[in-house]
């Protein structure tokens, strides 16, 4: 293999201009030069959103609906839907404003701390009920009347 020289200063340490080099080691300094791909495949951090947060926030919302479904009465709970469950804060669909005001006094006399005490899986701080008709798939819109 013939020998070339390098042309520009700088391409390794300890390589000045006019200094001999063998192909190997141009090689070697063209690809110490080349930018790193920065492309990870996408299957890795889907795979730990997955395993990690969502599966977290599957078990708490499970075991959650199984604390509701053991401390609220059975005439209140059938007009009620988990929505969502996040910083602490349960929201909860209720079908007509009978029922919320209904929900609304046993949580305040007692019943939002039975479920404290049951739900283990985190900490529930509040719970918000919301206006909704949970029998049709469409839940409560949370845009305004009049904005598209």
């Amino acid at each position: 293999m013939a020998a070339r020289r390098a042309t520009a200063p700088g391409y390794e340490k300890g390589i000045s201009e006019g200094t001999v080099m063998d192909e190997s080691q141009l090689r070697n300094v063209w690809r110490n030069r080349q930018r790193p791909n920065r492309i990870a495949p996408l299957s890795q951090p889907l795979d730990h959103l997955v395993k990690h947060q969502l599966a977290r926030r599957v078990r708490q919302v499970g075991q959650l609906s199984a604390v509701w479904d053991e401390c609220i009465p059975d005439s209140v709970r059938e007009h009620t839907a988990l929505l969502s469950f996040r910083l602490g804060t349960l929201t909860v669909a209720v079908d007509s404003a009978a029922h919320r005001y209904q929900l609304q006094t046993l949580l305040q006399s007692g019943l939002l701390d039975a479920i404290r005490e049951r739900f283990a899986a985190g900490a529930l701080n509040r719970v918000r009920l919301v206006p909704g008709q949970f029998d049709s798939i469409e839940m409560p819109d949370r845009r305004r009347s009049g904005c598209v």
